[in-house]
């Protein structure tokens, strides 16, 4: 496994994480919501660079999404 694609498992199991805390979301609900968003899609993109950046941030870009139905 590439050290890129372990941060951005990780970035997801933290995103996941927030989601069940801060959303009461369940496990499968908090991965579907991060799988299926247009972050995780940047995430995905390593030439964006958002999968090393903090988990605060990225998770902050994904409620926006979340929240507006839409990336900013």
């Amino acid at each position: 496994m590439s050290r890129d694609t372990f941060m951005i498992e990780e970035l997801v199991k933290e995103l996941a994480l927030r989601l069940i805390e801060e959303r009461g979301l369940s496990m499968k609900e908090a991965l579907d919501t991060v799988y299926n968003s247009e972050t995780y899609g940047k995430v995905l993109d390593v030439r964006t660079g958002l999968f090393s950046q903090s988990t605060a941030y990225v998770y902050s870009i994904l409620e926006s999404e979340i929240l507006t139905g839409k990336m900013t």
